[in-house]
């Protein structure tokens, strides 16, 4: 969760997760990811670039088995509005090793390892800090964010909530597993380096 005051967030998505457990290639998946949310102006809050990685933490087991942390803080600017965007993203991967796969006769290098990513989603009003400051508008901050402001918001809230449900999809056609979206696209435009066990 970003560092702010838990007055001025509203949460939009708590905790979705994804999991996955096959072979695929992890360095393939980490910068298809990377690539789609600069696709999406996703932004650091600190230098306002791709430098989001708050985590990054690496434990190596006995026998060559990795388990990896890392953390993506994100925000982006909602556009027309004085509200911003915030996603944040956790992923841990258990049991990384080195694979070799067969495919089309070439032997390809890759990974084998469990993955499980947590996203959650939330608006920060920044147009009540704004009131806060202010001699006379102080007071009417809460009044303004129930009744003036509210439609707006709803609107935002449900944005957010289908650009997390989007990228929660690109995920899960990365990894080639069940989608649930109201239309099916023909080809991702990254290309997928997973090979589930499922599908020969």
């Amino acid at each position: 969760m970003p560092f702010k005051p838990k007055s001025d967030l509203v949460d939009v998505s708590s905790f979705s997760k994804l999991k996955y457990k096959d072979i695929f290639d992890l360095g393939e998946f980490y910068d298809a990811l990377h690539e789609y949310l600069q696709e999406m102006e996703w932004k650091d809050e600190d230098d306002q670039s791709d430098h989001w990685e708050t985590y990054y933490g690496e434990r190596v087991a006995q026998g060559g088995a990795k388990e990896i942390w890392w953390r993506w803080r994100m925000l982006k600017k909602a556009q027309g509005t004085k509200l911003t965007y915030f996603l944040d993203m956790t992923t841990h991967l258990l049991g990384v090793t080195s694979a070799e796969i067969v495919r089309d006769g070439q032997k390809i290098k890759t990974n084998k390892a469990e993955i499980e990513m947590s996203f959650r989603t939330s608006i920060q009003q920044d147009y009540l800090n704004e009131f806060r400051h202010h001699l006379i508008l102080k007071h009417f901050g809460d009044w303004f964010a129930k009744k003036i402001y509210f439609r707006v918001l709803e609107q935002r809230k449900k944005e957010l909530y289908q650009e997390a449900f989007e990228l929660q999809s690109f995920m899960k056609q990365w990894f080639k597993m069940k989608r649930y979206l109201p239309y099916e696209e023909t080809k991702n435009f990254f290309p997928s380096y997973a090979w589930p066990s499922h599908q020969k």
